[in-house]
């Protein structure tokens, strides 16, 4: 006897429209979270200038077709680029993660929410070039931040309590559902277009984690955000033209999301929809590197300085033993040989063995011409890793977040040199009063390296000015971006 399946069309599930509901509905009243937006900004934006210094990074950017003219386009920060927004969503989002040195976010599932700003600034641009061209008012920089802090919430929420890595899944998923949903209100989306669109995105071929793990480590890890941001703004573009969405995307038995890449387990979730993540998200503003890794880079600096003291160097080390957390050792602990930069920023070892042998740690550390150093894989086969319970309990729970790790070195002259412990990267929120001034220190050397004295200076004082900011029209904004 033939079982017959309903084919009644369900209501959206209960996530897609409690994250509609919030994209449309909720205000965001912290001003915590609206400050460290405007950081956020800047220094998303600022990573994404450094990235133009790097031909791998600069030959996936501009137009698909070369010569490609798009009117009343999206301009792509530190170039002359002006394109379509999905393509100009692709280009911003690359920039952005090239260099592994935006904020983060570190939770059940790990990422960073700023890669969201390719999407979110693309469509804010095109959108408002369009208006004016229409002669009608632009969107305002005020509608980008909200964008960003919500898109941080969607993205930061969703990971709290689930790991998509697990089961194998890229964070991109993240960026991808919280692109579509904001940028589909941006667009001026309905309710449920919203809901169409974040379906889309739930629904869309998701990337395996395979290019972030050894043995497969590779570039794309660099570009993965910028095509899921991209393909965001397209899947938002479809549901403005009326396309349908997939209501049962995330509970259809044996074909929903669940079902088929979660192991059958629903999302689980700490805590509704609000600012909690904005406020609390996780600035690299020392190192470019992996930021399990930002703790320990901070203990090697020092102990670096130690051994400079005692009148020793990385050469009298004979072993160090790294006490970390399980998402650490999960993710970056690895030996063996590492194939290339982006091989290199995932490997504690490495990110050790630099800081301790040189006392830096910059994103060229990780090029071929440093990494040839043969004192640097060796002291990497004696750098071992082992786990702390009390790190792993610190690192979930939701009033510390912590990114603890800690060093102890032994000399071979049998030496121990006390342990040097970090608990919280100078990027964390506890530390936020100490991290603002090395953060604008750092956007201030980014804008040097692209764009001449005058134009540093009107970037940065725009972006200093919150109150002006918040009123600038985003097509005005970004043409003082183009060199």
């Amino acid at each position: 006897m033939s079982v017959h399946l309903s084919n009644a069309r369900p209501e959206p599930d209960a996530v897609l429209t409690a994250i509609a509901d919030y994209v449309a509905d909720y205000t965001i009243t912290s001003d915590e979270a609206w400050h460290t937006a405007r950081l956020c900004l800047m220094d998303t934006l600022g990573c994404g200038l450094e990235a133009l210094s790097y031909p791998a990074c600069t030959k996936l950017l501009g137009p698909i077709v070369p010569g490609t003219v798009v009117p009343n386009g999206a301009r792509v920060p530190g170039t002359q680029f002006q394109l379509d927004p999905v393509q100009a969503a692709f280009n911003i989002g690359t920039m952005i993660r090239w260099l592994d040195f935006n904020d983060t976010w570190l939770a059940a599932e790990w990422g960073h929410p700023s890669d969201n700003l390719g999407g979110i600034l693309a469509t804010a641009d095109w959108l408002s070039r369009e208006r004016v061209a229409r002669g009608e008012a632009p969107l305002t920089m005020r509608d980008v931040l909200e964008a960003m802090i919500k898109a941080h919430e969607i993205q930061g929420v969703l990971a709290l309590e689930n790991s998509f890595n697990r089961v194998g899944l890229d964070h991109v998923v993240l960026v991808k559902v919280a692109s579509a949903a904001v940028c589909a209100k941006l667009m001026g989306g309905t309710k449920d277009e919203i809901v169409n669109a974040v379906s889309q995105a739930f629904v869309d071929g998701q990337a395996l984690r395979t290019y972030r793990h050894a043995p497969n480590t590779g570039s794309r890890k660099s570009w993965a955000a910028g095509d899921a941001t991209s393909r965001a703004v397209r899947l938002a573009l479809f549901s403005l033209k009326g396309e349908m969405g997939i209501p049962g995307v995330l509970t259809a038995p044996r074909w929903g999301f669940y079902d088929v890449l979660f192991r059958g387990q629903p999302f689980q979730f700490q805590r509704d929809f609000g600012s909690y993540v904005m406020e609390r998200v996780l600035f690299k503003i020392a190192f470019p590197a992996e930021f399990h890794a930002q703790t320990a880079v901070e203990c090697a600096m020092t102990l670096h300085q130690t051994l400079a003291e005692r009148g020793k160097s990385a050469a009298d080390i004979a072993r160090v033993t790294v006490r970390t957390h399980e998402a650490c050792l999960r993710i970056i602990d690895k030996q063996g040989p590492l194939a290339n930069p982006a091989d290199r920023d995932h490997c504690i070892q490495y990110m050790v063995a630099v800081p301790l042998i040189f006392g830096r740690l910059t994103a060229a550390d990780y090029e071929d011409d440093v990494a040839a150093d043969p004192r640097i894989d060796a002291l990497r086969t004696r750098i071992v890793c082992v786990e702390d319970a009390a790190f792993t309990r610190d690192y979930h729970a939701p009033d510390k977040r912590s990114i603890a790790n800690a060093l102890t070195v032994e000399l071979n002259d049998g030496t121990v040199l006390p342990e040097v412990a970090c608990h919280y990267p100078i990027g964390h929120q506890r530390r936020r009063r100490d991290g603002i001034p090395l953060l604008e220190a750092k956007f201030r050397t980014h804008l040097a390296h692209r764009f001449p004295a005058k134009q540093q200076a009107a970037i940065f004082a725009l972006c200093d000015d919150a109150a002006t900011l918040l009123a600038t029209p985003v097509n005005v904004f970004t043409d003082l971006w183009v060199i």
